[in-house]
């Protein structure tokens, strides 16, 4: 069966923040015509987040879990080259960027970009729960230096929400590296190498409860970030790039 649509979903003891975010993935869904998968990929969780999916008894949810914690970046990595459908969304456990706003991705894929992310630094942009203001200078100091280093042009590389083509998002996907919370802009570098256009799209967005990242993790990311370039120093043609199957 062609799947249209799959969301990827990382998670990582998500066991209290995930049932409310898959009720309202998959409401949404089931009311389109679309044929879908949901992959949440349990990122090493030491709660019971396997069995807040097992609890749906849908054979559309599909549960991939990893032994240990490897980070953010790991987990969607692996999702996005499970994943089967036309087009990929990839939006975090916390739904703060609510389901039904994919359909502004879409359009920005239907007019020929191959990758659309949400942005909460537009002017259009609507932050109706605002981070705290250590939170907001930690992440417009480092969005600065990643587009310094990495993606010039996206103002917003870090908002959980964004839409693939399959087919290209899997030839990306396959050449990321990066764990952590530097993967995203990775991703968007890489897009950016290969000469694939990303279109940045405004959302309304409101900051939940229960984040997992830290002061510290900002400096890891910043490690990371420095080792983009020496990655991805040199690309192979994307005509010569073949996705691994998924095992």
């Amino acid at each position: 069966m062609r799947v249209q649509l799959s969301v990827v979903i990382p998670a990582y003891n998500e066991e209290r923040r995930l049932p409310r975010t898959l009720r309202a993935v998959t409401a949404y869904l089931t009311a389109t015509s679309a044929e879908w998968e949901v992959l949440v990929v349990d990122d090493g969780s030491a709660d019971a987040t396997a069995q807040a999916v097992h609890a749906f008894h849908d054979d559309r949810v599909r549960l991939i879990r990893w032994p240990v914690n490897r980070g953010k970046g790991h987990a969607v990595r692996i999702g996005v080259l499970a994943s089967r459908g036309d087009r990929v969304l990839m939006c975090d456990a916390d739904n703060a960027t609510s389901i039904e706003q994919v359909e502004l991705l879409h359009k920005a894929l239907d007019r020929g970009a191959w990758a659309a992310i949400g942005s909460r630094a537009l002017p259009q942009s609507q932050l109706v729960v605002r981070q705290s203001a250590l939170r907001e200078t930690c992440g417009r100091f480092g969005n600065a230096l990643i587009q310094l280093l990495a993606v010039p042009g996206i103002q917003d590389t870090q908002c959980g929400f964004k839409l693939y083509d399959g087919p290209r998002g899997r030839l990306v996907f396959q050449l990321a590296r990066v764990d952590g919370w530097c993967s995203d802009a990775e991703v968007l570098h890489l897009f950016h190498r290969l000469g694939l256009e990303v279109a940045e799209i405004p959302v309304r967005w409101s900051d939940q409860e229960g984040s997992k990242l830290r002061p510290s993790g900002y400096l890891a990311g910043l490690i990371e970030l420095g080792r983009i370039r020496r990655y991805h120093h040199s690309l192979p043609p994307l005509d010569q790039l073949v996705v691994p199957a998924f095992t």
